[in-house]
């Protein structure tokens, strides 16, 4: 498949591209500024495309077969962003893709969506634009799957994961790479168990591709 990676430059993004170009499926990176350009290619995009989460970026899914969005406004914008970034970019990412007939979709959200009260005040408008954008996306007709992870760490990949659909009963002291996510959500794209799920991932003692059989 020809993946377009909504969220390319981001940390997750640029782990996602790699992961795609050394798996079967090719990247379609999307990143907003035309000096990030040369490093997704550097990373192996097959095709790399200018797109603004804020205007219009219906353009970037030519070819393209399904979408991995990763997008987000970062801890140092205020609300506003996370407004136009995390809700609204979701939303229009997933009604530009009913548009142009790309079934798979597959959403990077974040644990602590489902009860964004209980997040804190500083987390809880990022939290809130996730949630609302996971329930927008149950409500189109793509085949899509909502990743949300734990606290996120940049050591090297383990490989290895624990997945919990109806939440973990404690999360203390536990996290994801930002490798393990990357991988997880490449390896979800032609996984149809995986289609219409909602989850939470950490760290655990499953082999990626043995986790998701148990959805």
């Amino acid at each position: 498949m020809n993946v377009l990676v909504i969220g390319a430059n981001g940390q997750v993004g640029q782990k996602i591209v790699k992961a795609l170009t050394e798996s079967k499926h090719e990247a379609t990176a999307m990143v907003r500024k035309e000096e990030q350009v040369e490093h997704l290619k550097e990373l192996g995009a097959s095709r790399v495309v200018l797109g603004n989460l804020e205007e219009d970026f219906s353009d970037a899914y030519e070819g393209v077969d399904a979408v991995i969005f990763a997008a987000g406004s970062g801890g140092s914008t205020g609300a506003d962003k996370t407004l136009t970034i995390d809700l609204w970019g979701a939303v229009k990412a997933a009604k530009y893709a009913e548009e142009k007939g790309v079934k798979r979709f597959v959403q990077l959200s974040s644990m602590g969506s489902d009860n964004p009260d209980a997040g804190g005040e500083e987390m809880k408008p990022y939290l809130v634009a996730k949630r609302a954008a996971d329930e927008l996306l149950l409500n189109t007709g793509l085949d899509y799957t909502i990743v949300r992870p734990g606290a996120l760490a940049n050591e090297e990949a383990v490989g290895k994961i624990e997945i919990a659909e109806d939440g973990f009963s404690s999360m203390e002291g536990r996290s994801i790479t930002r490798a393990d996510v990357a991988a997880l959500l490449v390896e979800i794209l032609d996984k149809s168990n995986t289609h219409h799920k909602i989850f939470e991932v950490l760290q655990g003692d499953q082999a990626i591709e043995d986790a998701l059989k148990s959805l």
